[in-house]
């Protein structure tokens, strides 16, 4: 069964930033290479939203609200997928779950004040 673990989350002043990182266990690192790869987050009041998705190849997909401010990094060797989020809001204060092939963390909370 893989297992995910994030880290990294916390709490910012607004503009600040933080770095989340998953990583995975129990996956062979041949298994995490080949897997589709990512970011989600859960907001209160709001449905599960996509924050990034890297490929297999490195390509991402940002969400609009991240352009610009996210950056994510994915490290085959390490099975690790990191997320760099700067110049936060308020708005970003949410529980951050890692996603790799199907599979879940549990979520980082990150509360941005004010």
């Amino acid at each position: 069964q893989v297992q995910l673990v994030e880290s990294g989350g916390g709490l910012a002043e607004t503009g600040g930033s933080l770095e989340l990182a998953c990583s995975s266990i129990n996956n062979p690192r041949r298994i995490f290479q080949n897997r589709l790869v990512g970011w989600y987050r859960q907001c209160p009041g709001k449905e599960r939203e996509l924050v990034v998705l890297i490929t297999i190849r490195g390509e991402m997909t940002y969400a609009d609200f991240a352009k610009g401010r996210f950056t994510a990094s994915r490290d085959n060797v390490k099975k690790e997928v990191n997320l760099r989020m700067d110049s936060l809001r308020p708005e970003d204060s949410c529980l951050y779950i890692c996603h790799v092939g199907g599979f879940w963390g549990r979520g980082t909370q990150v509360n941005v004040s004010s």
